[in-house]
């Protein structure tokens, strides 16, 4: 049995499943599975550089799924917080869960078990949240267009929500921070990147990718907003934990100068 090794993968998550299933199949105790392009090797690591594999990710998932259909969940959920040292943590998790009889998935007395279902909460909480505070604009090209900075990689979360939600227009939603998107044609949801230069917030000052429209009822939208405020009950602390202020920006009916 080796103690210890080093996998590389490409970042995917069915890269880091197949890193997984190699770690398994080599018997390796602690896999040190770590991101190409962000790997840190010791000087007398032993290293191996994993391709990924979908048959063998497949029996990975298949195996943990078997076992919890949570613990599959909060795997893929905690795998996209992005956290530093996920990887191995993930790992240890997994282990753990395939060599129990028992279902371990919610044995809060191991770190690792504690961590991942805290860290996959925190994942959920942001993928509701973007749901919620997704704001489109009509572009001239008649494709609504919204731009996001989440804390975690939740894109893949939110997809079938807005498929779902807005099937019957062509939409684009950017992660800005992650520098990819997803383009809903009205028949499927592709990965895309695009160059661009600014993010197009909600700013009173008008952008000519949008239509004129489309400010027009902002404008509306924020009209009915601020005249449905009733001042003498607004509770500012309260509203910041459910509206944080780093989605502001995004927000139409709050628009900056």
């Amino acid at each position: 049995m080796n103690t210890s090794k080093t996998l590389i993968y490409d970042g995917s998550f069915n890269g880091f499943l197949t890193a997984v299933f190699i770690g398994f199949e080599q018997k390796i105790a602690q896999a040190d599975i770590q991101r190409k392009g962000q790997a840190q090797n010791g000087l007398f690591t032993e290293t191996e550089t994993i391709f990924t594999n979908i048959d063998k990710a497949k029996r990975v998932w298949n195996g943990v799924r078997g076992r919890s259909n949570n613990a599959i969940k909060s795997i893929y959920f905690a795998f996209l917080s992005e956290q530093k040292g996920i990887e191995p943590l993930l790992y240890h998790y997994i282990q753990k869960l395939m060599a129990s009889k028992e279902n371990k998935a919610t044995d809060f007395t191991d770190d690792a078990v504690l961590k991942i279902n805290q860290l996959a909460h925190r994942v959920g909480r942001e993928k509701h949240r973007m749901e919620a505070f997704v704001r489109f604009q009509l572009t001239k090209d008649e494709i609504y267009f919204a731009n996001i900075e989440p804390d975690f990689d939740v894109l893949p979360l939110i997809s079938k929500h807005f498929r779902s939600r807005y099937a019957d227009q062509q939409w684009i939603i950017y992660d800005l921070k992650r520098k990819y998107g997803l383009f809903f044609n009205l028949q499927s949801v592709e990965l895309i990147s695009l160059d661009l230069q600014d993010a197009h917030v909600n700013s009173i000052k008008r952008n000519t990718a949008f239509t004129n429209e489309e400010y027009n009822y902002q404008e509306l939208w924020n009209n009915y907003f601020q005249s449905t405020n009733i001042k003498s009950r607004i509770n500012k602390k309260l509203h910041t934990q459910h509206v944080p202020k780093r989605y502001w920006k995004y927000l139409s009916e709050k628009k900056v100068s």
